[in-house]
């Protein structure tokens, strides 16, 4: 009996698994994206190519601030679970281009509004209460919302070495004072200091939510940058194969997997059903690992 009803669980489990992945669930508390949620490539789809140009400096970048700039970008794209993307560095002319997909439920191919998901491409600066600049962006090796030991939302900071000593430094001129965040001359987060960091590693407290904490976090990573960024040109990119190619390999997978199911069966019976339920989960858990990060 119990054989049956952990037969009956897993089917049951292999026939959710299905759905999920072909339809996904979309509530007012819970979603769970699909297949028809994935974001396609380039190639399958289509995107866009934006090219990058620093503002703000009298000189051409070096090769090193242009590759800091491109990590920054490649960070903001997976933050936003943009995986299919190129970012190459033109060093001769300085600038860099981005191509990426278009979202999945795009319907007017629109390459301004699809360059918003990038987020801000202003310079992040951190200064005290008199508006003085004490610390550049770019020493910001990363930002993440957080929880603190009272499980209470904040944002986390963390500074590279050069950056973790002027920080160390400011805030040992400003505890019990204000210091602010700005991308470009936009005032995003004022906080009072409450005691001197030294180990790099900070917190940004009195954060609403989840949701705001990691609103900051996204545009302070958006921001760390050497330098301003501007879009100089951008583009639509035609896909290379097109959805007619996409409907090819899906109908190949399909029809291989019903021939697979078939011969386990006819030849197993049985355990080659049961061999037929792993595969089925398989390949949903599979499309649900696409699907899900798209949220």
């Amino acid at each position: 009996m119990k054989k049956k009803l952990t037969f009956f669980g897993v089917v049951l489990v292999a026939l959710f698994m299905v759905y999920l992945a072909a339809f996904g669930i979309k509530t007012s508390k819970i979603k769970i994206y699909g297949a028809p949620d994935m974001r396609f490539g380039i190639d399958i789809r289509g995107g866009v190519e934006a090219i990058f140009q620093p503002v703000g400096i009298s000189e051409k970048p070096t090769l090193e601030q242009l590759e800091a700039a491109r990590a920054i970008m490649e960070t903001r794209l997976d933050q936003r679970n943009i995986t299919d993307r190129e970012v190459t560095v033109e060093s001769t002319e300085g600038y860099i281009i981005v191509r990426f997909p278009w979202k999945a439920n795009e319907t007017e191919f629109d390459p301004a509004k699809a360059i918003d998901e990038l987020g801000e491409t202003a310079k992040l600066t951190f200064r005290d209460s008199a508006g003085n600049v004490l610390l550049d962006g770019e020493h910001v090796l990363n930002a993440k919302p957080a929880k603190d030991e009272n499980n209470r939302d904040v944002v986390s900071l963390v500074f590279d070495e050069e950056g973790t000593k002027i920080f160390s430094n400011i805030t040992k001129k400003l505890i019990g004072q204000n210091l602010s965040i700005f991308m470009d001359e936009e005032n995003i987060c004022t906080a009072t200091v409450q005691t001197q960091i030294t180990n790099g590693q900070a917190i940004i407290t009195n954060m609403q939510n989840h949701d705001y904490a990691k609103k900051l976090a996204d545009q302070i990573n958006s921001g760390a940058l050497p330098f301003s960024m501007a879009t100089k040109t951008y583009s639509t990119i035609s896909p290379s194969l097109g959805t007619g190619s996409l409907k090819v390999m899906l109908n190949a997978g399909l029809i291989a997997y019903i021939i697979i199911c078939i011969l386990l069966i006819g030849y197993y019976r049985l355990p080659g059903f049961v061999a037929s339920i792993a595969l089925t989960i398989q390949i949903a858990g599979q499309i649900l690992a696409l699907s899900i990060p798209q949220m």
